[in-house]
C-alpha cells in the first residue's frame, strides 16, 4: 500500500492525490517547504507540477530534505509570493505517480462499503487519516467507527466493486455521530 495522506469524502476528483502541504517559504527566492503526509514518498522526484491549492505549478526544481521537500515552481520568484502559498494543499496527479499494479493509495477506500468476513453490512468510508497509524473512518447509519488499516483487519479488497470484507477486533470503540 502507498500512503498518499488524508483522504476525505469531500475529495472530488480522484485524478488527484494529496501529498502534502506548503509549510513555510525557505530563503527569499520563493522556494517552498513541503511537508509531507508520507515522509518516505518519491511524489517530488518524478513529477514535473504540483496542484497547490488547485491551481497547477511547474516544478522547476525539487530537493528531498529531512520531513519534506523544498521546491521552486514557475512564477513564485520571491518570498511574498512563496508566503501566499503556506498552508495550501499539495496535489499530483495520479497518473505521473510511479505506481504499480497492486500498489493502492489511502484515497482509494473512500466510499467503499465494508462487510464483515459473515456478510454483515458494516458502513462505508467517508474519511482516511494518515499518520502513525492509517485508518479508516466509517459510518454506519448513526455509527461511525474507526478501523486501522492493517492487513490483519482487512480480509479482501475489490476496488473496482467498492467493497472491503473486514474482520474487526472485538472491542473496537464505536461513537454515537449524533
Amino acid at each position: 500500500m502507498v500512503r498518499d495522506g488524508h483522504a476525505s469524502a469531500g475529495q472530488v476528483d480522484s485524478s488527484q492525490v494529496e501529498i502534502g502541504v506548503i509549510a513555510r517559504p525557505h530563503g527569499v527566492r520563493g522556494e517552498l517547504r513541503v511537508h509531507l503526509h508520507n515522509p518516505e514518498s518519491t511524489a517530488l522526484d518524478v513529477v514535473m507540477e504540483l496542484l497547490v491549492g488547485g491551481r497547477s505549478y511547474e516544478i522547476t526544481s525539487a530537493r528531498m530534505v529531512k520531513g519534506g521537500g523544498l521546491v521552486r515552481l514557475k512564477d513564485v520568484d520571491d518570498r511574498t509570493a512563496a508566503e501566499v502559498l503556506v498552508g495550501k494543499p499539495v496535489a499530483v496527479l495520479r497518473d505521473q505517480l510511479e505506481l504499480d499494479e497492486e500498489d493502492l493509495l489511502l484515497s482509494d477506500f473512500l466510499g467503499c462499503e465494508l462487510t464483515l468476513i459473515d456478510g454483515t453490512p458494516w458502513g462505508h468510508v467517508v474519511e482516511v487519516v494518515a499518520g502513525t497509524q492509517d485508518r479508516m473512518v466509517i459510518h454506519d447509519g448513526d455509527i461511525e467507527r474507526y478501523l486501522p488499516l492493517v492487513d490483519v483487519f482487512l480480509h479482501s479488497i475489490d476496488l473496482d466493486a467498492k467493497q472491503i470484507v473486514v474482520d474487526p477486533p472485538e472491542d473496537l470503540p464505536e461513537w454515537d455521530r449524533e
